[in-house]
């Protein structure tokens, strides 16, 4: 083997080694740029994972927080209503008192302790009537106005009279009462037909 052949040999070893090194280097350079873009991948998909989870939870606080407003609203609003209306109970029992009261007075008296005695009824019944007021406990007595079966019971008909309107209230059997704007009782009525 002469010099140049023995050159040209080393020169071809030299380079396929050069080409077979620059091929290793792009393979290591390509699997480099893939771990690269994975890794990258991989960190953008947590991020995501991050952000949604980061949402869910936003979403789950301002719910909560809504829920707990109208936890407080209602909280408060039963609060008034339980205020307004604690008399409800008591005034529903005195009724029977009053409506007994009131019978008593109707009936006729003529000797004079007869009329001491309807005297005395007659301040009991008041002072029982002024404090169911302060209360805001107030009367229905619908008589001669139009029948409202939100405020009124009706337990008869009768036939109007010449000139009377229809569904009218001709005759109170039982006052009515109501707490602030609130029923307690409705009045029995009669009513025009």
């Amino acid at each position: 083997m002469t010099e140049e052949n023995k050159h040209v040999e080393e020169s071809t070893v030299t380079e396929e080694t050069a080409v077979e090194e620059t091929v290793v280097e792009s393979e290591e350079e390509t699997v480099d740029e893939t771990i690269e873009q994975t890794e990258t991948d991989a960190k953008k998909d947590e991020l995501a994972e991050l952000k949604a989870a980061n949402a869910a939870l936003e979403d789950r606080a301002l719910r909560l927080q809504a829920e707990i407003s109208n936890m407080q609203r209602t909280n408060a609003r039963d609060r008034q209503n339980a205020a307004k209306y604690r008399s409800q109970s008591l005034a529903t029992n005195l009724l029977e008192v009053v409506d007994n009261f009131e019978r008593a007075l109707t009936t006729e008296v003529t000797s004079d302790d007869a009329l001491t005695l309807k005297k005395g009824i007659e301040m009991v019944h008041g002072q029982l009537l002024s404090a169911l007021e302060r209360e805001k406990v107030t009367m229905i007595d619908p008589l001669n106005e139009p029948f409202d079966p939100n405020f009124h019971q009706a337990v008869s008909t009768m036939p109007a009279e010449e000139g009377q309107a229809t569904d009218v209230v001709v005759n109170v059997l039982q006052k009515g009462y109501q707490l602030d704007d609130r029923v307690i009782r409705p009045a029995m009525v009669i009513v025009s037909a």
